[in-house]
């Protein structure tokens, strides 16, 4: 049943088939050329899969999302960050990393932080003489921090796979290792302005305005104190606190910042739904496909393999990491954790790795995935937002992949940056 679960999928990637559509029809064809199963097997699986409530969690938290990027809230965001940094050599390129920072703290959905805030700020780099393809790779770079930082969906589907973890420590877990990939980007970002002579074109506001936009954006901000410290706090779960993001979004939007029409509600909670389909399709195909690799005992084969090899817990990570970024290449984040934490999960533990540390070497590895050809995902969609080619995207991502490489490199051999949080607010097991 592997054999042919395998080379089914592949076949029908080459040809093009959607992801959710080649793990369903190679699952169902392995079990039906078997004959060791009935067919309805794999559709139990499918919805078994999506039978969770804390899977709730994700089509709020892309509703939410997709709220603040069309209301004021991620302009009042650019706003805020643009003047502590905005007048500086390379300003915009900071103030992009530094709202899609902030951004990622209230929404966990990389292609929502793409097309909506990280957009706009693309065009406001192109329009103040940075180069188009630098602005559009510097956005998707930015991006990749959004399922890092809380909240985050691959966070919740990890956490569902794995019950060493809980939501709430994987979020502790992932705010020190996004904090470090925005000081590298920023660092990339000083290096390429001081090279091309990105200049900023605006003076320092002064203390007065930016008090006052720092009033303003108050609210927006409040969220991401809303989203944490409620979890933290013990008021509400991630799945609830998705929900209170929801109608948060919607009252600011419409209440404080205004401008936030029914027609606008209406727009954002259309494109939510289809993105939570296609993300929940992903997911019901991701749970057939993993249930014929675990009854086929590939999990145990594997874990009794890499053990039989007797590698450190370092050396086990770094195969990981080069595992999972050539996984990350073709398929996204999202069914790489259903598929492959079941595997190598056990196999960590037996190797004394902390569950919160192997998590994160996990997530972040996957999401990197989103940002190389040839199926990263964020390329195409800031491609499309900012109506330019991939190539010319992809020729400017080089340097940003390295800053990458450097951030996984480190969160691979300095494990407190992802254990010491979640230690510090009692969320560890």
């Amino acid at each position: 049943m592997v054999e042919i679960l395998i080379v089914a999928f592949l076949i029908l990637m080459v040809l093009g088939v959607p992801i959710a559509f080649a793990m369903a029809m190679a699952a169902f064809a392995a079990v039906s050329l078997s004959g060791r199963y009935p067919m309805v097997v794999v559709v139990k699986e499918m919805f078994t899969g999506l039978d969770s409530f804390p899977l709730l969690a994700v089509p709020f938290f892309i509703l939410a999302a997709e709220i603040m990027s069309t209301g004021a809230i991620s302009r009042m965001l650019l706003r805020f960050a643009s003047q502590f940094v905005g007048h500086l050599r390379g300003g915009l390129g900071y103030a992009n990393i530094l709202t899609g920072t902030m951004f990622a703290g209230i929404s966990g959905s990389a292609l929502a932080s793409a097309a909506g805030p990280g957009a706009m700020m693309a065009r406001m780099m192109e329009r103040s003489g940075y180069s188009k393809a630098y602005a559009g790779a510097l956005t998707i770079s930015v991006a990749v921090i959004d399922p890092i930082i809380p909240p985050s969906i691959t966070m919740i589907i990890y956490a569902l796979q794995d019950r060493n973890v809980s939501v709430g420590s994987l979020f502790m877990a992932g705010i020190l290792p996004g904090l470090l990939i925005a000081v590298l980007l920023a660092g990339v970002n000083w290096h390429i302005s001081r090279k091309r002579g990105y200049r900023s074109l605006e003076p320092a506001p002064p203390a007065s305005q930016m008090l006052k936009n720092t009033l303003t954006a108050l609210p927006a901000l409040l969220l991401i104190v809303l989203i944490v410290g409620g979890i933290r706090g013990g008021y509400f779960t991630p799945t609830e606190a998705s929900v209170v993001a929801v109608f948060y979004a919607i009252i600011v939007s419409a209440f404080i910042y205004r401008g936030f029409t029914l027609q606008d509600l209406w727009g954002a909670f259309l494109r939510s739904a289809i993105m939570s389909v296609a993300v929940l399709m992903i997911l019901a195909a991701a749970r057939a496909f993993a249930w014929i690799l675990i009854i086929e005992g590939v999990p145990q084969s594997l874990a009794n393999a890499v053990i039989a090899m007797d590698l450190s817990p370092i050396a086990f990570l770094l195969m990981v990491n080069l595992l999972l970024l050539v996984f990350g290449m073709f398929m996204d984040p999202l069914p790489g954790v259903m598929i492959l934490v079941p595997i190598l999960a056990p196999i960590a533990y037996k190797l004394g790795i902390a569950p919160d540390h192997f998590a994160i070497v996990v997530i972040v590895n996957l999401t990197f995935g989103l940002m190389t050809p040839p199926v990263g995902a964020l390329i195409f969609v800031v491609s499309s937002a900012t109506k330019q080619r991939p190539s010319a995207l992809i020729k400017e991502l080089p340097p940003f992949f390295l800053a990458a490489m450097v951030a996984l490199l480190v969160l691979t051999f300095v494990p407190w940056l992802s254990t010491w949080l979640p230690q510090i607010s009692g969320f560890a097991k």
